[in-house]
């Protein structure tokens, strides 16, 4: 069915506008006055763009040509590819998981209602404003009328449905409990999002401590610190160690700051270099897990992810070689996606699941001692939700030595750094004002 973005009026005669589907224009315009809107402008669009007037009529074609036929749904993915394209590379934003995370939960109360998925889609896209969002919708809710699976039609859109909601939205489908494997999905994405807000919020407040220090310093340094020195050597006087270090590191940031920044340019190139090979991503993210603080923190949010993926996914009834398979890309850090393909491949062999783990050396042995008991007792969902659980108290109290710790660092130092700033020139002063 074509798609028609229109521009008019709402009921109460506000600007308005939006995107239908309908077999023609003249069908697009009857649907709006239906709900109340007036349509003034109404066009097709097709591969993304607005189909100009006369484009949509038939095509001259040389003979023995073939038929170039494209139907509506071909034309609305293709538009979605052009989307994907322009977003290709980019990782899932907050707003767009937590756009998704709303979508799923509304799903799964809508067909736990026993409402039909396109009738309950039906009404998901009624109320979505955004209009990139309603194309998506409306694209999934035409491949499952089709007669396409839910997972199939979901897969068809990867910026926004991963594997892992893929996975589960199939084992789901399998096993006829979709509406409970949805509910589970968004209580999943709902809990992740949480534990993801909390590690960032831990990190912001440094940041913006470092930057705002930085910034002082870098004005004083280059604009105050000028003003005085000047003013003091005009009195022909020995100027003080610490004056002298501090004219000296004003006047280099004033005529040479861009080795600094050639530096740090060629410093960060280099690491990216580094970091794109397979031995420099292996060798940065198992330094990155021996970090004081940071890395410790960085393991137990890996660890909670993975038991909390680990679980969802095999409540929701996929094998548990699917599970290792999608719950590598969780992980965030090379050397436990290695060790967890190296799981998988004792697993394929015939082994179980806890001696690679424990044998690895990058997951705590507590982890490998209660999957190990999780696979005798035929329990293993609810003990990987118990790992998760209690990894994700060891995130918040990580979190709380990390800012408890680097806070107050940072105050020291920067405080340093001003207080030196202060001493180098009052020192001269002082020492002036001794001379009368």
């Amino acid at each position: 069915m074509p798609i028609y973005e229109w521009k008019g009026f709402d009921s109460k005669g506000r600007k308005a506008g939006g995107v239908v589907d309908a077999d023609s224009p003249r069908d697009a315009r009857v649907k709006c006055k239906r709900q109340g809107s007036l349509v003034r402008d109404i066009d097709e669009l097709r591969g993304g763009r607005k189909v100009k007037k006369g484009e949509g009529g038939p095509v001259k074609r040389k003979k023995g040509a073939a038929p170039a036929k494209k139907d509506a749904m071909g034309k609305l993915r293709e538009r979605l590819s052009a989307a994907r394209g322009r977003d290709s590379g980019a990782a899932r934003s907050k707003k767009r998981v937590e756009e998704v995370s709303t979508f799923v939960r509304q799903l799964a109360t809508l067909t736990r209602a026993g409402i039909p998925i396109t009738e309950a889609l039906r009404a998901i896209i009624e109320q979505t404003a955004h209009k990139r969002l309603n194309v998506v919708y409306r694209d999934i809710r035409e491949r499952i009328a089709q007669g396409a699976p839910t997972a199939d039609a979901l897969s068809a859109h990867p910026d926004y449905f991963d594997a892992l909601a893929v996975a589960m939205i199939r084992a789901g489908e399998a096993s006829g409990h979709l509406d409970d494997v949805l509910l589970r999905l968004a209580n999943y994405m709902q809990r992740q999002t949480r534990t993801r807000n909390k590690v960032v919020a831990a990190m912001t407040y440094p940041a913006i401590m470092l930057v705002v220090g930085l910034l002082v310093v870098s004005i004083l340094i280059t604009f105050v610190v000028p003003k005085i020195t000047t003013m003091l050597e005009s009195q022909n006087q020995a100027l003080p160690l610490p004056t002298r270090i501090l004219v000296g590191a004003s006047e280099f940031f004033r005529e040479l700051w861009w080795i600094p920044v050639l530096v740090f340019v060629l410093g960060l190139a280099s690491f990216n270099l580094y970091y794109s090979t397979e031995k420099g991503r292996l060798a940065v993210d198992g330094r990155m897990l021996k970090v004081p603080l940071f890395g410790d923190l960085l393991r137990k949010q890996a660890i909670s992810r993975f038991a909390q993926t680990f679980s969802t996914l095999l409540r929701s009834g996929v094998s548990v070689v699917r599970c290792l398979e999608i719950n590598r890309s969780t992980l965030g850090n090379r050397l436990m996606e290695k060790t967890v393909d190296e799981v998988r491949e004792r697993i394929l062999e015939g082994q179980d699941i806890a001696t690679p783990i424990k044998a690895s050396g990058v997951f705590p042995p507590l982890v490998g001692y209660m999957i190990a008991v999780g696979e005798q007792s035929g329990e293993l969902d609810n003990m990987m939700s118990q790992v998760a659980d209690s990894y994700e108290e060891e995130v918040d109290l990580a979190i709380q030595r990390f800012t408890s710790l680097i806070e107050p660092a940072l105050i020291i130092t920067l405080a340093s750094l001003v207080g030196f700033i202060i001493l180098a020139i009052l020192l001269p002063v002082l020492q002036l004002t001794q001379s009368f």
